[in-house]
């Protein structure tokens, strides 16, 4: 989840919401790369998650990470909620999911360095207080009642506002974890089509990433739970956005999506004040009901625009929402598949003549049958073993376009990035198919063999 936005002066006319997106547009050679991912903490004595505040906690984990490593804080109300240094932060979700939120990098070399330093440094502190850190896309065991509750008055509001729109709302929040990669494009055009790949193929990422068959216990039926939860959690601001694919889609046609969107919150003075289902259109004439006459923010539209969720969304980049979290190798392999795909002209080509024909259902299908069967999935004729093994195959050869090498020129180029993905395509078997086997096999059933097999 977003921290609170900064740094926008008055919204004078609607014009500048527009503008606001479009402000994201960079030159080719200014394209960067942004990696995002959370995991669950535990105390390794009890299994049960961490809480906010005790001798192992979120907070002292925070506090491990700031003493030990140069981190800076960063407060709410006067509790510590997060951490900055170097362009990247460290943040919490609703249920006390850490997650780093990495800095705009050049290559994927760089943005797996970031986060295997950042997992070192995790460990570091972990093991000093007795907890552990585990990469799965939902809580394998953990009830809603086990979680516990972060000190930010943003997911206050949202836990109560969930219950109203969809039945999954709070499990997605407190219960589920995700890698995702943000990245550039270069004008209104590269955007729609960058975004329209994205949305298109999410699917496929949510099949190659699937690592969430468990919850409260026990086999759920889907390969990807965490992908599940998504489809019923609030209609207004999920989903597939079948808008995109349609003539004059382009950042006012974003803009008008947005606005559409009801409102969480409104940002002042340290505090969320409750605008609940509340309308920024409404805001654009300074008729919002949490603030009666008070125009709104380029930080208010930037704020709002962080409570849209659907597989893939822009701001002043474009987000890749679709994969669950999972081991510390496949961290790196998301932003390598969706980089491979997305900034070579020629992958970026090939990755829409693969999608360009299916419709609004077709892509929905494809939603669903990622988040059920992985990649055993099927819509009509067509296998998702073999539309994930063309995309990768896509995604490989954008990434031998770009031919970056890393630190010194003495390693292998980015393509070795994808290596766990190709392994998936080769064996059809993804961390969830893995974990299955493991719980039906040696684990015999009991699912507290997950966090000494799989934690960081």
């Amino acid at each position: 989840m977003s921290i609170p936005q900064t740094g926008g002066g008055p919204i004078e006319h609607r014009d500048q919401l527009a503008e606001y997106l479009a402000a994201g547009c960079k030159p080719k050679a200014d394209w960067r790369i942004g990696t995002e991912h959370e995991k669950f903490g535990y105390c390794r004595d009890t299994l049960k998650p961490l809480p906010y505040d005790g001798p192992r906690s979120i907070r002292a984990m925070l506090e491990g990470l700031r003493d030990r490593f140069g981190w800076a804080e960063i407060r709410e109300a006067g509790k510590l909620i997060g951490l900055e240094k170097d362009g990247a932060n460290v943040s919490l979700e609703p249920g006390g999911q850490l997650e780093l939120s990495g800095a705009p990098l050049v290559s994927i070399h760089e943005t797996c360095d970031e986060v295997n330093t950042h997992l070192r440094e995790v460990r570091e502190v972990a093991d000093a207080i007795g907890v552990g850190f585990i990469g799965l896309g939902a809580a394998p065991v953990w009830t809603h009642d086990q979680m516990p509750v972060m000190p930010k008055g943003r997911y206050k509001l949202m836990t109560d506002y969930m219950g109203r729109v969809g039945t999954h709302g709070t499990q997605m929040m407190y219960r589920t974890c995700t890698v995702q990669v943000n990245l550039d494009f270069g004008s209104e055009a590269d955007m729609v089509r960058k975004l329209r790949v994205a949305l298109a193929l999410q699917p496929v990422a949510t099949a190659l990433f699937a690592n969430s068959p468990f919850f409260e216990g026990k086999p759920n039926g889907h390969k990807s739970w965490r992908s599940r939860i998504w489809r019923d959690l609030d209609a207004d601001r999920t989903g597939m956005l079948p808008f995109v694919f349609e003539d004059g889609m382009g950042f006012e046609a974003w803009v008008d999506y947005a606005l559409d969107v009801p409102m969480y919150f409104v940002y002042r003075d340290g505090a969320y004040i409750d605008a609940l289902g509340q309308s920024f259109r409404d805001f654009l004439k300074g008729e919002l009901p949490a603030l009666p006459g008070e125009m709104p923010t380029l930080s208010d539209w930037a704020d709002h625009l962080t409570t849209i969720f659907p597989e893939a969304r822009i701001k002043k980049f474009i987000e890749m929402r679709g994969a669950d979290g999972g081991p510390w190798r496949r961290l790196c392999a998301l932003p390598a598949l969706w980089v491979g795909l997305m900034y070579d002209d020629s992958a970026l080509d090939a990755a829409w003549d693969v999608a360009k024909s299916w419709d609004a259902d077709t892509r929905e299908a494809w939603r669903v049958a990622a988040s059920v069967d992985g990649l055993q999935a099927r819509v009509g004729g067509t296998a998702m073993l073999d539309l994930a093994r063309e995309v990768v195959a896509i995604a490989h050869g954008g990434l031998k376009a770009r031919a970056i090498a890393g630190a010194g020129g003495m390693i292998l180029d980015e393509t070795h990035f994808l290596n766990a993905l190709q392994e998936s395509v080769e064996s059809a078997r993804t961390p969830a198919d893995e974990l299955l086997d493991r719980y039906n096999g040696d684990w015999a059933g009991d699912l507290s063999r997950i966090y000494a097999d799989y934690s960081y």
